[in-house]
């Protein structure tokens, strides 16, 4: 694949994450809204609204430009690393691994911006897990990408391309 090529995918899929993210938010606001919980599996799975002023785990309440300004950090050190990346057919699963943590930092990005707070709507009540959104998927499954990367499917020598140059 082409450089280009492999930066036009990038964006595409980008687009593609952040416009799903945003449709399901969307959603989420138009219908569970100061609503009952939609129970999708008893005992399991619930879309049930939320607005999330913190992190992950509802960490760091109300540090609204804190995350702006750590996204904006990440986001530029996620294209930096994407445009170093070769356009070899082997790193695919980089690309695909930077494109969701970037979609995922940047839905949720655009949500602490745009309204001050980013939109959950689903929650595994069989573990009692925190209520997330699409874009938090994104970022996890970004992260399980890299660990995969890191500790399985990559070599020390396929990391060459992070180098400094001269």
């Amino acid at each position: 694949m082409t450089r280009k090529r492999t930066i036009i995918a990038g964006i595409l899929g980008l687009i593609f994450l952040l416009a799903l993210d945003q449709w399901t938010k969307y959603l989420a606001i138009a219908h569970l809204r100061d609503q009952s919980a939609i129970i999708l599996i008893p005992g399991v799975l619930e879309l049930q609204y939320l607005e999330n002023f913190g992190a992950a785990f509802g960490i760091l309440q109300n540090q609204r430009w804190l995350f702006v300004l750590l996204c904006c950090i990440f986001l530029a050190v996620a294209v930096y690393f994407y445009g170093k990346l070769p356009s070899k057919k082997e790193y695919w699963l980089f690309r695909v691994m930077t494109v969701l943590l970037a979609a995922g930092a940047v839905g949720n990005l655009i949500d602490r911006v745009m309204r001050g707070y980013v939109v959950d709507f689903i929650y595994f009540s069989l573990i009692d897990f925190p209520i997330f959104n699409f874009a938090d998927c994104c970022v996890v499954t970004g992260g399980i990408l890299m660990l995969m990367n890191v500790l399985v499917i990559y070599r020390k020598e396929d990391y060459e391309f992070l180098k400094w140059h001269s």
